[in-house]
């Protein structure tokens, strides 16, 4: 390895926080697991370039301003991830590959190749774990939780445009995410899809299905694509029509708890 993408052979400084949580008064826990693009010093460039660092592949761009802003609309607790997906997708259990990918999209990950076993400890422990133990904390302190994680993905995934424009995603448990997509003529124009353009077949529910399924607590994922979230009118205006969806999708679906969207 070059000195600009080394292996964390000495493991991470932990002199940067991996998670930040928000707290709200309401039954609603939003969750923005690929909220930053962070990557701490120690970990270089992951043999990168700037451009590929700030691209899709590092974060959800926009993902982080629609849940604040859909936060403080139904006065939920936020919980954000600090650093980027890179080093470790906190929507991902630490024995799947792609929690520390060594490719994505076109992109080969070379300071992610070839990890030890320590590595990848090190990496659950200062990131993954701070994460869960937040987010558990978080659910732990709401009346009837309801779960609902916020991302964003690319118009143009390995050349291929996509059409979907909003995915209402799933796992068992389709209660919400039903409720929402009955809802979605009320709401919006865009093309709304179930589990689009992701699924549970690509691991990607792990946060509801750790978080959520096994408890009852209802649960859905929000995929937005990222140029509907470009400026910050594009994402406040797409915020507040997603948080008041969500308020009336929770009561179709029966929540015993407090939700309610102050637009």
């Amino acid at each position: 390895m070059t000195k600009a993408q080394p292996k964390d052979q000495a493991g991470p400084s932990k002199d940067f926080s991996s998670v930040e949580t928000i707290p709200g008064g309401s039954s609603v826990v939003l969750v923005c697991e690929h909220a930053s693009r962070f990557i701490p010093a120690e970990f270089g460039t992951l043999g990168l370039d700037d451009a590929a660092r700030q691209s899709h592949v590092a974060w959800d761009p926009g993902a982080l301003a629609v849940a604040e802003r859909m936060a403080t609309l139904l006065d939920a607790t936020l919980v954000a991830g600090k650093v980027s997906r890179l080093i470790y997708d906190c929507n991902r259990p630490p024995h799947a590959p792609d929690a520390m990918p060594e490719h994505s999209e076109v992109f080969d990950i070379s300071g992610n190749a070839d990890l030890s076993t320590a590595d990848r400890e090190r990496r659950v422990e200062a990131i993954y774990a701070p994460f869960k133990e937040s987010l558990q904390h978080a659910v732990a302190g709401v009346k009837a939780p309801v779960i609902v994680t916020i991302h964003s993905f690319t118009p143009v995934y390995n050349g291929a445009r996509r059409s979907v424009e909003i995915g209402i995603l799933h796992d068992t448990d389709g209660r919400l995410a039903d409720a929402m997509l009955t809802l979605a003529p009320k709401y919006t124009q865009a093309n709304t899809q179930r589990n689009q353009p992701y699924g549970p077949e690509n691991g990607v529910t792990h946060t509801l299905k750790e978080h959520a399924i096994p408890a009852g607590h209802l649960n859905v994922m929000l995929e937005i694509r990222n140029d509907l979230i470009e400026s910050q009118s594009q994402q406040s205006d797409i915020a507040t029509q997603l948080a008041a969806w969500v308020a009336e999708a929770c009561a179709v679906a029966g929540a015993e708890g407090l939700v309610q969207c102050k637009a």
